[in-house]
């Protein structure tokens, strides 16, 4: 009997899909965010108030407002809710970066994926810094936090890029948001200054204010994408998939969420995102059919989403800007590379004919080179042989690193003339940006760039990781596409530029522009490659226990963020169409700018020279831009170059007229002389007759807005990276004497040869190594004045200070044409002022006369550089001066650290007599016969040793460390005769915290640290306190 088959039962019909607004995420996300931090905020104040606001500074009630990583990472049960709370909320957050993505996919496609990049780091980053808090990992949490603040950037700035323009409020309040956020930055970091370094009480809670107002803006800046979902009328459905083309034979139903617009929406803008779902209408029974075809498109659409990339034109601009980078960093390395040989024979050596090498333009007069150079081929290959300079520093000898850098130099400068001669505003605004970020590179490595050959791994480089960049650069140049079938427009020159129909125009004078040029790359080297440059111009010393002016090391940032605002004013003009050479009146701001920062001093100074630093950075990318087109590209270029030239050496001629021929009489502390020809030189590229510029090519190619925008946001990073790595490199805590209870402290001096070792590498870290083992609290450094283009534009004291916890006095500027003094203390400095000792026949010699609060006790410390053997003169005349300074401070404790030149116990005129009688000091031991640079005398203080180390490779001049005690507060120094202070003993007589340390006994032949040893008497010499000594 057959069996019947029995119908299969019909299938229950799946429920309808859960469908919302997509806006209510972005109100949930902004509640659950609010929640966090306030619920945080509440438990802490009501649990535990007095702690969270408590620092190492001070407490209640100098300190009444809660930090953020106080509230939120220190104390149970706040912390446990504020993280249970950010858990819930990560949801929310990750959907806002997507839906941000998809609104934004179609409109910017490129953009778009950059936005979902930055948006996803800026979550994991953020779920870093809440979940490993300080407490856990003070470095990783600072990373991610950091991480965190440098993802905005992108963020922010790619959200109001990405905004429609029909969106005018929501692009308003990105715009007001984000400008408020970043503003925010600069008093918090002030604050944090105030705190950290100078211990004030309740700058914490004034910091903390502006903490909680980043987090505030940062939320409320997320939460405005709920403004364009609603505008979208995007709607969130989440139940059954829609993937079904026969319910009855299909056997899985996979639940899947699906975006899609409303169906109320009445019209769809052609630039809107389209649906990702194309549904038929609904029927009678309120399913929705299923559209097989409309999902494969969709599908299709979304792999070619994800697997195509938008990217191309970021990344080639990057890798430019990276490229630009290196030339700037090759042109910059070839001056201190020189130099190292003319420090040594103390006169010209014959080995600076290597500046000869930048003007290597003239062979763009060589038509065919010149079309080779514009040639990808050409550009890659040029750019590839002038890594050799990079390369250069696994040079073991000076001479070869110099002859690698000077090949480099012709072909970088070559190579980058050619670039600037095409005629675009493309390579003006790249050449812009890469000289920002080699100004940035040294303010985040101690003002040393970091791929510079007389910089290694030992010293603070990072060559192989530059040289690695630098060739990933040079690979995705190779393989750029093509943007045009004209080779000098195909040129590796960038990302594609919109076009304009170009008009033969007749060829134009370029003597004028090339010369400003000129002047505009010296200038730009001179007083911007290093941001405290223009600090150092204007620094005069400490008041009232307070810097009168800008810090190198805190403040040096605000010069990153004026040269980034002068490139966004150009980005700006050339959107507008406008040409900052066309304004004479911005020509007498940037004069105005520049006589400021050399007339005044301190904050004033500094102001103007930050004026004087927008204005540059300004009109660089038209000064570039105008010499573009010429028939003379040879001449043009290698006018500019010469021009660079002279006024190098006009540069050096102000302060090293001893040592140089030629001009000195004439430049001898002449610096005004070379600014005035520096702004003469830039005024002719101006127009000054013709309502329109004279020379500038108004048809040339313009930016894409891609471009600008990936400008902008570059300049944006650059800006927010130089406060981040300030913040970074502050120390933990304020300086510290290496010894404490022991009213011990030890002064030394030395003279460290411009910071360049034997070897010709930088000599910064070697400096801070001796200092730390030999715990040195007051440190006088001669010839320490770097700021200068020959001398690489250093600050010699930014290792030092920032790892060892110095304060500084940097002594007088290069302005004021010395060689250089600078003190180092661990104790609080109270006033201190800068002296330029009578100098009437050779350089002018350097002094700083401070007070520091020693243990409670004011201690005057003099350091000075005084002149030659050869100028008996002024050896004279200056060593009276310096007696007068410290006769004038008796019977107040004096120490004296100074290079004199002279014999010991040399009669009168000779510096020995006059310092000694006349200044009413002692010499450190008197029967020391073995001296001649450098001497330490001292007064009201117990000497308890004397040490003199060899100089191992840092310098040619020894270290002379003293060691003093200070008398009890209100006790005077007792015993004070020849005889008693001579008495010597063995280290053994005396506690073990007056040694010196054991690792230094040794010889030319082995012992010591990295060739560092006691010489002269192979021991420190120790010497007994008066019995009756009150310490």
């Amino acid at each position: 009997m057959a069996t019947r088959r029995k119908s299969a039962p019909p299938l229950a019909k799946p429920p309808a899909p859960i469908a919302f607004d997509a806006n209510i995420i972005a109100g949930v996300h902004t509640i659950l965010s609010l929640a966090a931090f306030a619920t945080a905020l509440f438990f802490g104040c009501a649990l535990h108030y007095k702690k969270i606001v408590k620092n190492g500074i001070a407490g209640y009630p100098q300190e009444w407002f809660p930090s953020v990583s106080a509230t939120i990472g220190d104390w149970y049960p706040e912390r446990n809710f504020f993280q249970i709370l950010i858990a819930i909320t990560s949801g929310p957050r990750f959907a806002l970066v997507f839906l941000q993505y998809y609104l934004a996919r179609h409109r910017h496609p490129a953009f778009s994926k950059a936005l979902l990049t930055a948006g996803l780091l800026r979550t994991l980053s953020c779920g870093g810094w809440v979940y490993i808090t300080s407490n856990d990992d003070h470095d990783a949490h600072d990373v991610l936090m950091v991480t965190y603040i440098l993802c905005n950037v992108p963020w922010m700035f790619g959200g109001i890029a990405t905004t429609p323009l029909q969106s005018l409020r929501a692009r308003r309040r990105r715009r007001v948001i984000s400008t408020l956020f970043f503003a925010s930055i600069i008093p918090m970091v002030y604050f944090f200054v105030q705190h950290k370094v100078y211990g004030i009480p309740g700058a914490y809670t004034r910091y903390s204010f502006f903490e909680w107002a980043l987090i505030l803006l940062d939320v409320a800046y997320d939460s405005i994408i709920g403004t364009d979902l609603s505008e979208s009328n995007l709607r969130v459905a989440i139940g059954p998939s829609l993937d079904v083309k026969d319910v009855r034979t299909n056997t899985l139903n996979r639940s899947e969420d699906t975006v899609k617009h409303s169906p109320n929406t009445q019209s769809k803008d052609a630039n809107d995102p389209p649906d990702i779902l194309t549904t038929d209408a609904p029927q009678s029974d309120g399913s929705v059919p299923y559209s097989k075809a409309g999902r494969l498109e969709s599908l299709h659409e979304t792999c070619a989403l994800l697997l195509k990339s938008h990217t191309r034109e970021p990344v080639s601009f990057l890798c430019d800007v990276y490229l630009s980078y290196i030339f700037w960093s090759l042109f910059t390395s070839l001056l201190p590379t020189l130099f190292f040989f003319s420090v040594w024979q103390l006169g010209v050596s014959g080995h600076e004919l290597a500046l000869l090498s930048i003007l290597s333009p003239a062979l763009l007069g060589i038509s065919f080179l010149r079309k080779w150079a514009l040639t990808r081929a050409g550009s890659v290959t040029l750019q590839g042989l002038s890594l050799a300079g990079i390369v250069a520093y696994a040079l073991p000898r000076p001479s070869h690193r110099l002859m690698a850098v000077a090949f480099a130099n012709i072909i970088a400068v070559f190579h980058r003339s050619a670039q600037w001669s095409l005629g675009d505003r493309y390579h003006g605004i790249i050449a812009a940006l890469g000289f920002a970020l080699s100004a940035l590179s040294k303010h985040a490595n101690h003002s040393n760039n970091p791929v510079w050959p007389m910089v290694t791994h030992n010293s603070g480089g990072y060559n192989k990781i530059g040289l690695a960049l630098a060739i990933i650069a040079l690979v995705e140049q190779t393989l750029r596409p093509d943007v045009g079938n004209d080779p000098e427009e195909t040129a590796a020159s960038g990302p594609p530029v919109e076009k304009k129909e170009k008009n033969s125009a007749p060829d134009t004078p370029w003597l004028s522009s090339s010369v400003a040029l000129g002047s505009l790359i010296f200038s730009l080297h001179y007083l911007l490659s290093e941001p405290g440059t223009i600090i150092s111009w204007t620094w005069t010393g400490y008041s009232n226990g307070q810097p009168n002016g800008p810090l190198p090391h805190v403040h040096g940032f605000l010069t990153i963020i004026a040269q980034s605002f002068g490139i966004l004013l150009a980005i700006l003009a050339e959107r507008a169409g406008m040409n900052p050479l066309a304004s004479q009146v911005w020509f007498m701001i940037g004069s105005c700018g520049a006589y400021v920062l050399y007339s005044h001093s301190d904050w004033l100074g500094f102001l103007g020279g930050l004026l004087m630093t927008v204005f540059l950075m300004s009109i660089t990318p038209s000064l570039v831009l105008q010499l573009s087109g010429t028939a003379h590209a040879g001449k043009a270029f290698f006018t500019a170059f010469f021009t660079a030239m002279l006024l190098y050496l006009a540069n050096v001629w102000t302060v090293a007229y001893a040592f140089v021929p030629f001009g000195g009489s004439l430049l001898r502390e002449r610096t005004d002389f070379v600014l005035v020809a520096q702004f003469a030189a830039l005024s002719l590229s101006f127009q000054w007759r013709t309502p329109t510029p004279k020379f500038i090519n108004t048809d040339s190619d313009t930016l894409t807005s891609l471009t600008r925008t990936c400008s902008v946001a570059l300049v944006a990073v650059l800006s927010l990276s130089s406060v981040l790595v300030t913040l970074y490199r502050m120390p933990v805590m304020g300086p510290q004497p290496y010894r404490k209870g022991d009213r011990l402290f030890n002064a030394g001096i030395w003279t460290v040869h411009f910071g360049i070792d034997n070897h010709g590498h930088d000599s910064q870290r070697l400096i801070r190594d001796i200092i730390g083992d030999m715990k040195v609290d007051v440190m006088g450094l001669l010839e320490s004045d770097l700021h200068r283009p020959v001398y690489g534009n250093r600050d010699l004291t930014r290792v030092i200070a920032e790892e060892l916890g110095y304060y500084v006095d940097l002594g007088p500027g290069p302005n004021k044409h010395t060689w250089g003094a600078a003190l180092l203390s661990k104790f609080p400095i109270l006033e201190s002022h800068h002296h330029l000792l009578p100098s009437p026949v050779g350089e002018l010699a350097p002094a700083i006369s401070a007070v520091l609060d020693v243990f409670g006790t004011n201690v005057t410390v003099v350091v000075s550089h005084n002149g030659q053997e050869e100028d008996p003169l002024d050896r004279e005349l200056q060593s009276k001066e310096l007696a007068r300074i410290m006769a004038e401070a008796y019977p107040q404790p004096t120490i004296f650290l100074g290079y004199v030149v002279t014999k010991p116990h040399a009669k009168k005129p000779n510096p020995y007599e006059i310092l000694v009688e006349d200044g009413l000091m002692y010499d450190i031991d008197a029967e020391d016969w073995d001296r001649w640079c450098e001497y330490i005398l001292y007064r009201g203080l117990y000497r308890t040793a004397y040490a003199r180390i060899s100089r191992g490779i840092v310098t040619d001049t020894e270290v002379q460390i003293g060691q003093f005690a200070v008398p009890k507060h209100g006790f005077s120094l007792v015993n004070d005769a020849r005889e008693t202070r001579m008495r010597r003993t063995w280290k053994e007589g005396l506690p073990e915290s007056h040694w010196f340390p054991m690792e230094y006994y040794g010889n030319q032949f082995g012992g010591g640290v990295n060739g560092h040893y006691y010489h002269v008497f192979h021991t420190p010499l120790y010497y007994k306190l008066p019995d009756d000594a009150a310490l």
